[in-house]
């Protein structure tokens, strides 16, 4: 779950979840297509078919161990076939998001690692890669997110579909408190933010 932040996959064992953290790989962006409707989850439920074949099944589970196995090496060239999908983004696409594929297909031009449907959507992520560190300590000629970016806001345009980029990188934080009442934080001891 996205609260324990970084990526993480997760398993439900009857009884409580139970989750691991992937490495992130170093330098890595997120470039995020986020169109300014909000899609509704019953909508993007309601594309999908009712039943999923064998071979679809055998091609995700391919895919994701392989995402996973990318990830934890920081082997982006591998992403774009671990993002592959067959259960959900061809239906999303095809009933929902026409730009979809397009928009994967020009950001992958443009020098992103991958790119796919963010969840049931709407928006769109690219990963792009670029030298470890903050993206404002980089070389622009080391960076292609301005490009994929540019790339995909073209489709955006190109299928009517109005919306903003936002360049940035995954959170290893998840969630925190910032304020409790009463205060842990003492006379004799300070927590971070001092709660």
């Amino acid at each position: 779950p996205v609260i324990y932040g970084g990526f993480q996959v997760g398993i439900h064992n009857g009884t409580r979840w139970v989750t691991e953290r992937i490495p992130s790989p170093p330098g890595m962006q997120c470039v995020m297509f986020i169109p300014d409707f909000i899609g509704k989850t019953s909508a993007a439920r309601a594309v999908l078919k009712d039943t999923i074949s064998r071979s679809d099944a055998a091609f995700n589970i391919g895919r994701v161990a392989f995402l996973v196995h990318a990830l934890a090496l920081g082997n982006l060239d591998n992403l774009k076939w671990g993002v592959q999908d067959r259960m959900h983004q061809p239906q999303r696409a095809e009933g929902l998001y026409p730009h979809l594929f397009p928009m994967i297909k020009a950001a992958e031009e443009s020098g992103a690692c991958c790119a796919f449907l963010s969840g049931a959507g709407p928006t769109v992520m690219a990963f792009t890669s670029g030298a470890s560190g903050d993206i404002f300590t980089q070389r622009e000629k080391e960076r292609t997110d301005y490009s994929v970016a540019k790339a995909m806001m073209e489709v955006a345009t190109t299928y009517g579909v109005k919306g903003r980029i936002v360049v940035t990188q995954a959170s290893q934080e998840g969630a925190r408190v910032v304020k409790v009442d009463p205060p842990f934080s003492s006379e004799f001891i300070t927590f971070r933010d001092n709660v």
